[in-house]
This record gives C-alpha cells, sequence and structure tokens, in this order.
C-alpha cells in the first residue's frame, strides 16, 4: 500500500516569511510562497519577467534544448499574440467531437484495465492516456503516440536516457514533422504551424520548433501525476467515490480540488530585469526567483483546511494551472481528461484498489515534496467482476 504524501513542506516558510530561499545547482532563488503575492508576482511582468529563454523552468534548461518555448517564455502583449496563434487547439477540448473521442479513448482504456489482475498506473496507464488523448488534441494519428509513449513520462528527463540525449531526440522529432508538414500539409497541429503567422509575418522555423517543443513538454509529467493523485486517493478514500457517483456534479469540483492538492507544478521561474524585493529578500538584476503554486494553493488565509481534500469545496480559486496570461495552455485539456476519468469509473462501478507503489519527491534544500510515482501498481475491478464475484 502506498499512499501519498500531501504534507506541505512550504506551510513554516510561508507563515513566518512568506519566501523560502533554495539552492537549485549552484544558484540560489528565493519561492513566493503566499498566495497573494504568487498572484500579484504572475501579473507584474516588468518586475517578475518569462522573457527569458530556458530560464523559466527550475532548474533551467539551457543543456536540453536551444530554442526558446513559445509561448510560455516571453511577456505580453507579445505572449498575448503567439498565445492566440496556437490557442484553437487547445480550445478543441470544449467541442463534442473532441469530448466524444476522449470518453471513446478512455472506455477503451478502463477496459483493457480491468481486465488485468493489476495495471501498473504511471507507466501502462496514465501515460498512454496522456500521449493517446495528445494525437486527438493535435490531429494526429492515433499511432503516434506509442513514439510519444517511449520517450517516458517526461521528455527532458528521467532514467531511460541522459538529458541532453531525451532534448536532442524531441528536438529531431519536431523538426523532422514540421519538414513533413511542409512536404505534405494537412490539419495536425504541424501543419498549422507551417501556416501560422505572427503579425503579419509567417513564423520562423524556430517559433514553430518552439511551439512544439512546449505542447510535448508541457502538460505530460504533470497530467500523469494528477492522473496518480486522482486514483489513488479515490482508492483510499471510497466514500469520496462513493460520493462522487451518487452525486455526479460534484466532479468538476472535485477535479479543482485534486488539482489544488497535487500541484502538479510545484513553482515556476521569472527573471528580475531589475534590482528588486521580494519580501525582504533582496533580488539583483537578471536574477531570478520562483512563483511556488504548490505552496499558494495551500495558504491557510485563503483555502479552509487547506491540507484536505474538500471536493465540493466553494470559491476554489486555485493556481495549480498557474495565474495570470501564462496560466496553463492545456488547463481544458487535463480538466476533460480528468472529468472523462472521473465519470467512467463512476458510472462503471469500478472499484479501485492500491497495490504498492514508490513515490516520487521533488527534493532541494530546503524542501522536498511528492510529486508522483516511479511505479504505482493498482487493481481496477469492473462492477461485473464483483457481483460475479458475490
Amino acid at each position: 500500500m502506498s499512499s501519498w504524501d500531501t504534507s506541505d513542506p512550504f506551510a513554516e516558510a510561508r507563515t513566518k516569511t512568506g519566501v523560502l530561499d533554495v539552492d537549485f545547482d549552484g544558484e540560489h532563488i528565493p519561492l513566493v510562497l503566499r498566495y497573494g503575492d504568487v498572484r500579484k508576482a504572475a501579473g507584474d511582468y516588468g518586475t517578475f519577467s518569462s522573457n527569458a529563454p530556458f530560464r523559466v523552468p527550475i532548474p533551467s534548461e539551457e543543456h536540453v534544448r536551444t530554442t526558446r518555448q513559445l509561448p510560455i517564455e516571453i511577456d505580453p502583449p507579445e505572449h498575448t499574440d503567439y498565445r492566440a496563434i496556437v490557442q484553437p487547439f487547445f480550445s478543441r477540448p470544449k467541442k463534442a467531437e473532441m469530448i466524444e473521442a476522449v470518453e471513446t479513448l478512455v472506455e477503451t482504456m478502463l477496459d483493457e484495465a480491468t481486465a488485468l489482475d493489476s495495471v501498473e498506473i504511471i507507466h501502462e496507464f496514465a501515460l498512454p492516456l496522456q500521449s493517446r488523448a495528445l494525437t486527438l488534441l493535435l490531429g494526429m494519428p492515433m499511432d503516434a503516440a506509442e513514439e510519444w509513449i517511449a520517450w517516458g513520462t517526461h521528455v527532458f528527463h528521467g532514467h531511460d536516457a541522459p538529458s541532453e540525449e531525451k532534448g536532442d531526440r524531441l528536438d529531431a522529432y519536431v523538426r523532422e514533422q514540421l519538414d513533413r508538414a511542409e512536404r505534405e500539409p494537412g490539419d495536425d497541429f504541424f501543419s498549422a504551424l507551417t501556416r501560422a503567422s505572427y503579425r503579419g509575418r509567417p513564423l520562423t522555423h524556430e517559433e514553430m520548433v518552439g511551439f512544439a517543443v512546449l505542447t510535448f513538454a508541457g502538460g505530460r509529467d504533470t497530467i500523469i501525476n494528477i492522473l496518480s493523485f486522482t486514483l489513488v486517493h479515490l482508492a483510499e478514500h471510497p466514500q469520496v467515490l462513493t460520493r462522487l457517483r451518487e452525486s455526479p456534479i460534484l466532479i468538476r469540483s472535485a477535479i479543482e480540488e485534486f488539482v489544488r492538492v497535487a500541484s502538479p507544478l510545484t513553482h515556476i521561474g521569472r527573471v528580475c530585469p531589475h534590482n528588486t524585493d521580494v519580501n525582504g529578500v533582496a533580488v539583483k538584476a537578471d536574477h531570478r526567483i520562483s512563483l511556488c503554486w504548490a505552496s499558494a494553493n495551500r495558504d491557510e488565509t485563503v483555502f479552509e483546511s487547506p491540507d484536505e481534500v474538500i471536493i465540493d469545496r466553494k470559491r476554489n480559486a486555485h493556481v495549480g494551472f498557474g495565474s495570470g496570461a501564462h496560466t496553463c495552455l492545456g488547463a481544458s485539456q487535463a480538466r476533460l481528461i480528468l472529468r472523462t476519468l472521473i465519470g467512467q469509473i463512476c458510472e462503471r462501478g469500478i472499484a479501485l484498489e492500491v497495490l504498492d507503489g514508490e513515490p516520487h519527491y521533488e527534493e532541494w534544500p530546503g524542501y522536498r515534496r511528492q510529486t508522483g510515482f516511479n511505479y504505482l501498481n493498482m487493481k481496477l475491478t469492473a462492477r461485473t467482476e464483483r457481483e460475479g464475484g458475490l
């Protein structure tokens, strides 16, 4: 049995100073911890800028890629125009045909999972589900997902290959797909990039690469982690699953609460163009701070009983998908996958049981936080199978 450690490693520092200084590979970065401070900083592009190629993720990614990720590594107003280029694809999860396609995908995968004595959730269920759902979002053939699955749970990091090698592999794949789209244009995401324009001019090849790389890097491990958190929580709190079955209307609010508590992306970096002060901490020009979504989502001045999962929580203005102009483009996709999965588990009366797992911790000097599992074995039992055993 392996529970998710939902403890809050930022609570003490958030209460005392609102800032936690953390050493990331020799770079000391103050994490902004309080909800109000995080929201304010997320909208203050002049003081806390995203116009910093490779330095928005922490640790920075100069060693794993060579192209600025768009639109996340640019500030408004440019960000607004870049984001508008890909917004139509990321709005697809709100359309009936996309919803139906994801429902069919989840139904098939649950059929396969419930037919097994056990299923390894991270690599055999969540990763394939995320990858196959991405083919639907991007208008790619379903068999494309098999290559994406082989990349592992993170396109840049992991034990299956060095980060530089994984970065090179993704870069080569993206460029190959863009070349293919130039030769044989279609209705897919890569073809759309080759036809897109920014402020009256065609996108450069590097801009296309920047969009595509972020599409694969931005919502991969985060969706996998929130899926695993959701399944573990429902397995270990069967009364929650029963309540969702009895009141499906609560599924939407439950999703927001799962995202708030799990906060699959702990924090994200910003660069200070000028000398500034962060709650009494001096930050020099061109140095970084970080917006700690995970801490803001546990701020006890905003969320009552913040460490508890309350599926009908009211006024749940969490920042699990970010805040401000850079709010996650893939949020609608993540919500659709979660809503469909939970809904079908409830409708089909599937019972969930955690068998064993190995938690994955994000660990740096100053904090240690579970963000997922290295592996997670569960049993998913269909209602008909349970009834047959009575």
